[in-house]
């Protein structure tokens, strides 16, 4: 049974790619790094009921499964080439394994993504992906960078996924503006665009995942800076303001996490240009806030006054 599921998956993710030599079928791949490349690698586990909800459907875990590796390659400034997938599952049920593919190869062919490899093996449903990505040598973004009276950006809106997550603790909602927020949950859009564009203008990007305040602190320590964040300046979605209003919003999106957005920080003079150039960044680029001096993230409301707040994010091993 083991060969025929490894055989479904490759045979609906399938993606041509001249720079695999070899794919699915040998011990091994085989792929090409052309000349003055670099090879870039990030992996990502998802556990039923850590990382989504009991009951997701399969083709949404698949999609998030690939688009949380993405969303690294996006926050590197890297071109996502080929993945290696590891699934555990509890049974070989046929048609759980087809949808689950057929979500991984929806969003793996926006980006000509190849599945080159993996395995599978019997146990609680959890999925394990390596993407690796390509970019010119020396250009990747990193966390360090980040110099005092730097912008602080965000792509798209912050806080979605989070109350996505909240209304299916809750029962769900059964309007629109419910449904976009779950979707957001379900399927994070990982900004491959906004990470090519920002390769050469950003000092210091990082994808927020386990919540803005914790992210934005990860490129502070990286850098040896300090953050000051405008909270009445933090992009909402209008399904957001709707489901929950303005108050919850901005919790959600300071520390809620999964929105898988970039986080990032550019001149000054140069946010303007970026955030004016939607086209080319794939989406809306806002300006938060500013780096300062110091360390860690500080966040104010519009009149000035510190936020104090008890959570500043995800952490896997807290009680």
């Amino acid at each position: 049974m083991e060969f025929s599921l490894i055989d479904r998956i490759r045979e609906l993710t399938a993606q041509t790619r001249e720079d695999v030599r070899l794919g699915i079928g040998d011990d091994a791949a085989l792929l090409r790094v052309p000349d003055g490349q670099e090879l870039v690698v990030a992996i990502d586990t998802l556990v039923e009921g850590v990382h989504f909800p009991l009951g997701t459907a399969a083709a949404d875990i698949g999609w998030k499964a690939l688009a949380v590796n993405l969303s690294d390659m996006a926050a590197m400034g890297a071109a996502p080439a080929w993945a290696l997938l590891a699934l555990t599952l509890p049974n070989g049920e046929a048609a759980f394994v087809d949808d689950l593919a057929a979500g991984f190869a929806q969003l793996a062919r926006q980006y000509r993504l190849a599945l080159v490899g993996g395995d599978t093996t019997r146990g609680p449903l959890a999925l394990s992906v390596a993407v690796h990505g390509l970019l010119p040598s020396g250009h990747a973004l990193l966390r360090a960078g980040a110099q005092v009276g730097d912008a602080i950006c965000v792509t798209g809106t912050l806080g979605d996924a989070a109350a996505g997550l909240e209304l299916l603790r809750a029962g769900g909602g059964a309007d629109a503006h419910a449904a976009y927020l779950v979707e957001r949950l379900h399927r994070p859009t990982p900004r491959i665009d906004a990470g090519l564009a920002l390769r050469g203008q950003a000092h210091a990007c990082i994808d927020v995942s386990d919540g803005l305040l914790a992210d934005l602190g990860h490129i502070c320590a990286a850098s040896g800076v300090g953050a000051r964040i405008d909270a009445s300046l933090l992009p909402f979605s209008p399904a957001l303001l709707n489901v929950f209003g303005a108050h919850a919003a901005r919790e959600f999106a300071l520390s809620g996490g999964d929105d898988y957005e970039l986080c990032f920080t550019v001149p000054v003079d140069r946010a303007t240009a970026l955030q004016s150039n939607r086209v080319q960044l794939g989406c809306a680029a806002t300006v938060i806030g500013h780096v300062v001096e110091g360390s860690g993230v500080h966040a104010y409301d519009g009149d000035g006054r510190e936020l104090a707040l008890e959570r500043r994010g995800w952490d896997h091993f807290r009680a």
